[in-house]
């Protein structure tokens, strides 16, 4: 065959690379260059070949210094290459010399690769269950040199380097190894240290250089508005938390009282200068605020990396690396360790269903619409201008599934709260005809989203049984909390969304109008039953706009504070476990923003000093009354006492659980004080007031039974001639049977 005049005229000595393969590393156009750096074995022995921008000469040696041979320099951006006295395939260390200059250079291509086969079985089966032990960023020690190996899935990008501090940003220093069967790119990366900053650089198929990419697997980044990757090492956290961790596993999660402080980390507390709180210095306040509060549970809105701060967390940039706001991750497992330490249970918000589209975050990942769909009627979310997870794809669920189980692995996290499940259940969701893609059954259901879900549930509870996944539901879709093996979703919990709903609807109204208004209290009770519910007072009903809690309650400020204590202790007494968006426990006038921290100033007024002791002696009388919580999400642990009272606007109904005191939850939703107001109850005998929302120490005008009711039996009609305080919720507890 006859050879080209430039490669003729090359003057290269036998093994010598042509030419044209070195402009093409030098260039960056080389798509392996394993094949051709490192250390080969060839024909005239062994030969090593380098890039090393900047040298004018350099020597190839063993790590352990022996020195190999001297190497010639073929172009003067630093290239070279030569025979070497080795005797073996082996990692080399170059010593480069420029001037009076010299610097060692450990040769990232003449180290094997680190994933195996049984990697590459396990990704194209879509069943490994451990690549956030394998992709991204990780220290290791390979052939005897410390450093980290980076390894992302690009299956359609012609040319992938990892570039950043190590290597100044030069795409042609580390360029990565195709495995072909996965897409997946690795290098092990000598000498790289924790804490630098690196991205992927991208050529896609078409030969065109994409933005740089952030990791998605990285599991730590920097602080917005920078928005690298950053190397970190392997979470070192010394757990103690087993206590914690064993009664979770075995205990019944619907018979447990839940009540969760859901938090915004950023607007909780601020410090004086208005920037953040560290992890440390928030566990050193909220953990023992919650503690203090009885809370059973924290729920942040979500903690993963993201880049714009009204987002909330919400379009998440990096699923498995804390947000750099708080400091670093071991920061987060601190503060998880502290509050299993006592009792404390942690939920992340977690966000698998629409992703933002930020030239450095996942869309058009390696120029194709690789994590999303390329039709925009199934990949693009109109609604958040977001791109929407492919689901149907085998990498893509991997992805997703194992930053579910990393979360509760790594930092032991008790639950994640699913959100916008209905966006991902439905294909038509905020489209009109013709703007979505029908499933293969000309349905509008999103199948493929059906078989994520439900995989996801299965392994997390499999892996982890003290978890537990709560999903944000907005529909009717049936069996969203009831086990895959019976059809359903799989999730623990569902978020009571019509409760919420309708309560606040009613609580609008003046209480004149309430009694037209009777169904929106009763309805909820016809499917209480039908999920494991929570009850949520979320974030979502004080923003945009809708002002807080408070706000929406009618009447003047006292009717207002008395409507919110009654509306807690209706929802404390009402079967379903409890969620309220910080705040609202003492009953903050302002409409939340994430810019600032909560008005904690208005403590020192008794109203809402009283409100906050109000929720405290809720959660505790919820958690110590088993009648209140063990049957939450089950039809025996209910029955109602007075449901058609709407002329009253009052509600009554029984908390019953196996072998436990029954409690009597009654609710006058009017300004009217009636004495001597009949209350059927199921057993004669004392009862006592354990709770009463209008209590003087709340905010309230002090008015009630003197802590006791009787109970008599009149004709075989048992019942009790109560006090009901205006605006007000009583929870009546049986002391004394006759």
């Amino acid at each position: 065959m006859k050879k080209s005049p430039r490669v003729a005229d090359d003057g290269r000595a036998p093994g010598e690379i042509p030419l044209s393969e070195i402009e093409a590393i030098l260039e960056g156009r080389h798509t392996n260059p394993f094949a051709v750096l490192g250390l080969h074995k060839l024909k005239d022995g062994f030969r090593a070949r380098c890039f090393v921008p900047g040298a004018e000469a350099v020597t190839a040696t063993a790590l352990n210094g022996t020195e190999l041979g001297e190497l010639t320099r073929r172009h003067e951006a630093g290239y070279f290459e030569g025979l070497v006295n080795a005797s073996h395939l082996q990692p080399v260390r170059y010593r480069a010399r420029r001037g009076d200059d010299e610097w060692a250079v450990t040769d990232p291509y003449s180290f094997g690769p680190v994933l195996g086969p049984m990697d590459d079985y396990f990704v194209r089966e879509g069943s490994h269950l451990r690549l956030f032990d394998k992709m991204g960023a990780h220290p290791m020690k390979h052939e005897g040199v410390e450093g980290f190996h980076f390894a992302v899935w690009a299956p359609n990008a012609r040319r992938v380097s990892v570039v950043g501090e190590f290597n100044g940003w030069d795409g042609r220093r580390h360029v990565m190894r195709l495995r072909g069967d996965t897409g997946i790119w690795e290098i092990f990366a000598p000498d790289v240290r924790a804490g630098s900053a690196y991205k992927f650089e991208i050529i896609g198929k078409n030969g065109k250089l994409l933005p740089l990419k952030a990791d998605p697997y990285a599991r730590r980044a920097e602080l917005r508005p920078d928005t690298a990757s950053v190397t970190a090492p392997e979470l070192n956290q010394k757990w103690e938390d087993d206590a914690h961790r064993e009664f979770w596993e075995k205990a019944d999660h619907r018979r447990q009282p839940i009540t969760i402080y859901e938090v915004h980390a950023g607007s909780w507390r601020r410090k004086p200068d208005g920037s953040f709180l560290t992890w440390d210095e928030l566990g050193a306040q909220l953990i023992p605020y919650c503690v203090d509060m009885g809370f059973t549970h924290i729920e942040f809105l979500p903690i993963t990396e993201h880049p714009y701060d009204p987002s909330w967390g919400y379009q998440t940039t990096g699923l498995f690396a804390p947000t750099a706001r708080f400091g670093e991750p071991e920061g987060f497992a601190r503060f998880v360790n502290g509050c299993h330490k006592v009792g404390i249970g942690v939920i992340l918000d977690w966000v698998p269903a629409h992703f933002p589209t930020d030239a450095h975050g996942l869309r058009h990942f390696d120029g194709t619409a690789l994590y999303e769909h390329a039709d925009p009627r199934q990949g693009f979310h109109p609604d958040w201008n977001t791109a929407i997870y492919n689901f149907g794809r085998i990498e893509v669920l991997s992805y997703l599934i194992n930053n579910a189980l990393y979360w509760a692995e790594k930092y032991h996290l008790d639950g994640l709260r699913v959100d916008a499940v209905a966006s991902m259940l439905y294909l038509d969701y905020s489209r009109k005809e013709g703007e979505w893609v029908p499933n293969e059954y000309g349905g509008r259901e999103n199948l493929e989203a059906v078989r994520f879900l439900q995989k996801m549930n299965m392994l997390s509870y499999g892996a982890h049984p003290g978890m537990m996944t709560i999903a944000e539901e907005s529909t009717s879709w049936p069996k969203v909390s009831q086990p895959v093996h019976e059809g359903g979703l799989g999730f623990g919990f569902k978020w009571n969304m019509g409760f919420m709903h309708d309560t606040l609807s009613y609580l609008k109204r003046e209480p004149v109008h309430r009694r037209f208004h009777h169904n929106e209290i009763t309805f909820g009770l016809i499917y209480a039953f039908s999920e494991n519910f929570v009850l949520p007072l979320s974030h979502d009903e004080v923003v945009h706009g809708k002002g807080s809690l408070i706000a929406k309650m009618a009447g003047d400020d006292w009717q207002k504070f008395a409507n919110l204590r009654a509306y807690y202790g209706f929802m404390w007494g009402y079967p379903g476990k409890k969620l309220l968006f910080m705040g609202q426990e003492f009953a903050q006038w302002a409409e939340w923003s994430e810019a600032r921290e909560l008005d904690w100033n208005l403590l020192q007024y008794h109203p809402h000093e009283g409100m906050r002791r109000l929720v405290r002696d809720l959660n505790f009388c919820y958690r110590s009354k088993p009648a209140l919580h063990a049957r939450d999400c089950e039809g025996d642990g209910f029955r109602w006492l007075i449901v058609d009272d709407a002329e009253n606007s009052v509600f009554a109904w029984l908390r019953l659980a196996p072998g436990e005191k029954p409690v009597a939850v009654v609710t006058n939703l009017t300004p009217v004080y009636r004495e001597n107001f009949r209350i059927p109850l199921p057993n004669e005998g004392r009862w006592r007031e354990i709770l009463n929302t209008d209590a003087e120490i709340y905010g309230g005008s002090g008015k009630g039974n003197g802590g006791r009711v009787q109970a008599v039996n009149a004709g075989g009609d048992i019942h009790a001639e109560v006090t009901l305080p205006p605006l007000a919720t009583l929870m009546l507890e049986l002391e004394q049977q006759v």
